[in-house]
């Protein structure tokens, strides 16, 4: 018997391989296909429809946050909208209604300042240069408007080419004419709950800007502030050892100093009466005076003020101070004093010639009281403030508590006003200078240096801002309608992501003053109100304030510009309900203010909700961390104020966008990364997987190589896709085989979709206790497909795809298992890769009508669940690692040129984990041509040259292949199959 191979002319039977077939290119070119995609879904209605088919859902409501209609997006604009649209179609995919109403704020400064500047441009649009003030108010609005409109329409169409999906024909604006209405009718529910008011209090000023300021339009930058050390004389004191003595105070301020009318000290501070024997070079002190400082801060004072020997004559407590009364530093005795003359008159002669202005004299001769303040420190200074009830929060209350005058010393641009003798006209950041000279001419001048610290400055105009006392409108925090009280309850019954957020916010509610809503300027909705100028009492009349609201939702706020519009509000039309009170319009001051931004976008839930038919409370407020302070703060004190709740249930937070080495993006640094340039390169995809591939809980970090980096991650993602739609080719219903009789290595894959799918549902189910977190849950999407199916999976099981019989069991549960894949990845992918998602769904299954954004998540069986195989596969997939170790090493010498050259010997220990699998099953799953498995002692593996030939179908390397007659280089499972196709 001869069993020597048979000989026979070779053949070629690539054709007889079920290679991948599918129309899913290998480049997704999202640049240019992207945008067809949202022609597609324009056609298809597709927001529409998923309005139709969700009706009779649970809602899913995610209040959108308004962007300022003001110039492109930028890098942080799309961070925030593809969160918000991953969670709203997570949700809608989830089974809810996720009716998403984008929006806009379109009011407030930076708009007033664009068309300021056209005027003010000689070359502008309006040529020759025109002063926004000579502007009609109603002309100056129409402008504004008009800008807010055309940047809305540009990041409408910017949004939607990041695939942001929702309810662009019906968005809101804080500017369309019945938002306006609404707005001035939420400022009417406080006017009549009686929580808003007109006061004279501290706020942040802008003499840039000429307004007051929110606490969420400041941002702190480091600022070089000249500092001043001053004496305030004691005229009279219960101890006759502090007669004549001087308090020295220290500020950060000069420009305060005409505003003084008190000295604060600590009643448990210890005190030192200092006796001035020596001074150093330099220094302002004069041997033989005494002075008062704290005593633990004298050491620094020391140096400050250059003193020189000293004794302390004693150390007193603060209490002891009760009663005392200085004089102000540039009182008149000063000068006089100071200047060797007995009169005024030729003091002012003195000063005018040492270049001080003349008019410091007698501007200041008023007492100025010693009082206990509990805010009082000895961190620094002296442990003296001095109060100007004018410019700080601590000053006006103590100020208020003791009857002390609040002067206006500063006027809206920043500069003195006449209340401020001998500094009139002067501005309070170039008045340091002619404070310091006021100060040595009276010989108050202690010391004078600069520090650089954190300072508040507008985040508009970039320049410091100022404390300075005014008339302003307030929202109470803590009158009748508790506001404070109501709003902490509040946070503490809403669900934050992440929970540190709660913390935050609390902390900022809890310690914040009243609400100062009032800004002076002319874009905005008008705080449309009446005050009676007899007894400066607000007008509190509901009819009133219907009359405005009916007018405002008709005519929008230019409605209270209108000539005449005192007396229509006041009384109405002779047919009007309510109307004809008989009030005449001469008698109240019509408020000409405007409500502050925040105010306006706080209140959109009011009429975003109900008018789009939405439930109240939203589900989710998503914004930046910055927001805790602005959009989540004024929405929450707005609600609480007018509803008794928050109008949120969730609060969801993420981080900002720095560069790749974690600095702020700037122009001047170049280190910026523009949307629309990362569209351009690489498409939306590419960008909304770098939003979910990140922490968003955290600062992101955006680049040209985090870029490249994303890019690639998307390149494996889309390679997967492309292997499954390949190999899915002519799949259909009658090939599915039923879990139970499924290969172990299938239903392993099955129990992973289990984990992955538990993942995703946390994240997108808007009942899970884990909701809206989406961190890691697409990073682990990827590893699953380059780890679990690229580089396990399929390259287990693409010869059995590829050369087992249609119709074999191995080949039909692979696809079955592939069928499961497509769908669960698109499914999963649709929120986040919406353009490659649906493009992978429809090149399986093409509908003109269809889309899997139409589609819910698909049921994933809790039956596939199997922790003991689970179990059993991860410790084959250890000693497989093991195995391909050795097969390398093979490679790396020339030994072998691929697994399927080699073959394994394989020893396992008695109750191996990995011991599971028969000899033919190794094969597969090691790749190699041929495997045996033995008793050992130790568990160990050899790699050895597989004896036999190749064949020239499947290339494994067999003893059998050769001994065919007719396929001579074929193995027999090859010869089988090719002999049953014909070939």
């Amino acid at each position: 018997m001869n069993d020597a191979p048979a000989e026979a002319p070779a053949r070629d039977y690539r054709g007889t391989v079920f290679l991948p077939e599918t129309p899913f290119p290998m480049r997704g070119d999202l640049p240019k296909r992207e945008p067809q995609w949202l022609e597609r879904w324009q056609r298809i209605r597709l927001w529409e429809r998923l309005r139709e088919q969700s009706k009779g859902r649970e809602t899913f409501v995610l209040h959108d946050g308004p962007p300022y209609a003001n110039g492109p997006l930028h890098i942080g604009h799309a961070l925030n909208k593809i969160l918000k649209d991953v969670i709203n179609r997570a949700a809608q995919m989830a089974g809810r209604d996720a009716d998403y109403v984008p929006g806009w704020d379109c009011h407030g400064l930076p708009i007033e300042w664009k068309i300021e500047e056209e005027y003010r441009n000689p070359k502008g649009k309006y040529q020759g240069g025109r002063n926004k003030d000579d502007v009609p108010v109603l002309e100056f609005r129409a402008e504004c408007r008009a800008y807010a409109e055309h940047w809305l329409g540009v990041q409408r169409e910017e949004f939607q080419r990041l695939g942001v999906l929702g309810d662009w024909a019906g968005r809101y604006a804080t500017m369309d004419l019945p938002s306006e209405a609404a707005i001035v009718r939420e400022i009417g529910k406080f006017l009549m709950n009686g929580s808003l008011y007109r006061g004279l209090r501290p706020v942040m000023w802008s003499p840039v800007e000429k307004t007051a300021l929110a606490e969420a339009e400041i941002e702190y930058h480091d600022h070089v502030s000249p500092t001043l050390w001053a004496r305030f004389r004691v005229r009279q004191a219960a101890a006759e050892d502090l007669v004549g003595a001087s308090v020295v105070i220290w500020t950060t301020t000069p420009w305060t100093i005409p505003a003084n009318r008190a000295i604060a000290y600590g009643e448990e501070i210890d005190y030192a009466l200092v006796h001035v024997e020596g001074v150093a070079e330099g220094s302002h002190l004069v041997p033989g005076e005494r002075l008062l400082v704290a005593l633990p801060l004298l050491p620094q004072f020391e140096k400050d003020a250059k003193l020189g020997a000293h004794t302390v004559r004693r150390v007193l407590k603060g209490a002891e101070l009760a009663g005392a009364v200085a004089a102000h530093p540039m009182a008149t005795a000063n000068f006089t004093a100071a200047l060797g003359v007995d009169s005024a008159v030729l003091a002012q002669a003195r000063l005018k010639a040492a270049g001080v202005d003349e008019k410091v004299v007698g501007g200041y001769d008023f007492p100025v009281p010693l009082l206990p303040g509990d805010f009082v420190t000895t961190e620094a200074g002296t442990g003296f403030v001095h109060i100007a009830p004018s410019h700080g929060e601590d000053d006006f209350n103590l100020g208020r508590a003791h009857g002390l005058p609040v002067p206006e010393t500063v006027g809206d641009d920043g500069t003195f006003t006449r209340q401020a003798a001998g500094f009139t006209g002067l501005h309070v950041f170039k008045a340091h200078d002619a404070i310091y000279a006021a100060c040595a001419a009276a010989g108050t001048l202690v010391a004078k240096a600069k520090l650089t610290h954190s300072y508040p400055h507008s985040w508009r105009s970039k320049k410091p801002v100022i404390f300075r006392a005014t008339p302003q409108w307030f929202i109470a925090m803590d009158d009748g309608n508790r506001i404070r009280e109501k709003a902490l309850a509040a946070i503490d019954a809403t669900y934050f992501v992440p929970d540190q957020g709660r913390n935050r916010i609390g902390s900022m509610v809890a310690a914040r003053p009243d609400w100062c809503i009032s800004r002076q300027r002319a874009w905005g909705v008008p705080i449309a109100v009446f005050v009676e100028k007899a007894t400066g009492e607000v007008l509190r009349d509901p009819a009133v304030m219907q009359r405005i609201v009916d007018a405002f939702t008709v005519e929008g706020a230019d409605a209270w510009y209108q000539p005449g519009a005192a007396s229509r509000f006041l009384n109405g039309d002779a047919g009007s309900a309510g109307g004809g009170e008989g009030r005449n319009p001469a008698d109240y001051e019509q408020v000409m203010d405007i409500v502050d931004v925040w105010f306006e976008s706080g209140s959109t839930h009011s009429f975003v909700l109900p008018d789009h038919s939405l439930p109240f409370p939203a589900d989710l407020y998503l914004e930046g961390s910055d927001q805790h302070r602005g959009w989540f703060h004024s929405s929450l004190l707005e609600s609480v104020g007018t509803r008794g709740v928050a109008p949120f249930k969730s609060v969801l937070t993420h981080g900002f966008v720095l560069d790749e080495q974690g600095r702020k993006m700037s122009k001047s640094l170049g280190n910026t990364t523009a949307p629309q340039d990362v569209l351009k390169q690489y498409g939306a995809d590419i960008l909304r997987l770098w939003v979910m591939n990140s922490d968003t809980s955290d600062d992101l970090r955006i680049g040209p190589e985090i870029l490249k980096q994303q890019a690639e991650l998307y390149r494996r993602i889309r390679n997967t896709l492309r292997w499954l739609l390949g190999n899915l080719a002519g799949f259909e219903e009658a090939e599915i085989v039923p879990y139970a009789e499924l290969p172990e290595l299938e239903r392993w894959v099955l129990h992973r979709l289990t984990e992955l799918n538990a993942k995703v549902c946390a994240a997108a189910d808007p009942d899970s206790p884990t909701r809206f977190d989406w961190t890691g849950v697409v990073p682990e999407i990827h590893n699953f497909c380059s780890t679990d199916l690229s580089a396990f999976y399929f390259d287990i099981r693409k010869d059995a795809l590829y050369c087992d019989a249609p119709d074999s069991h191995r080949r039909r549960s692979a696809r079955t298992v592939l069928d499961v894949l497509h769908r669960c990845l698109c499914a999963w992918l649709a929120p986040v890769l919406v353009f490659t998602a649906e493009e992978a769904w429809l090149a399986r299954f093409a509908d003109e009508e269809g889309s899997v954004h139409l589609t819910d998540f698909p049921l994933v069986p809790e039956g596939w669940k199997d922790e003991a195989l689970a179990a059993r596969w991860a410790a084959i997939r250890q000693f497989r690692r093991s195995v391909t170790g050795d097969i390398e090493e093979k490679r790396r010498a020339g030994t072998i040129g691929s697994s399927l050259q080699a073959k394994a010997l394989l020893r396992f220990a008695e109750g191996d984990a990995a011991d599971v699998l028969s000899p033919a099953e190794w094969e597969e799953v090691l790749i190699v041509s041929q495997a045996e498995v033995a008793r050992a002692a130790e568990t160990g593996e050899t790699v050895e040259v597989a004896p036999g030939a190749k064949c020239d179908r499947c290339w494994r390397v067999l003893p059998e292949v050769g001994f065919s007659k007719k396929h001579p280089t074929l193995c027999r499972r090859c010869e089988a199959v090719v002999e049953a196709r014909g070939a």
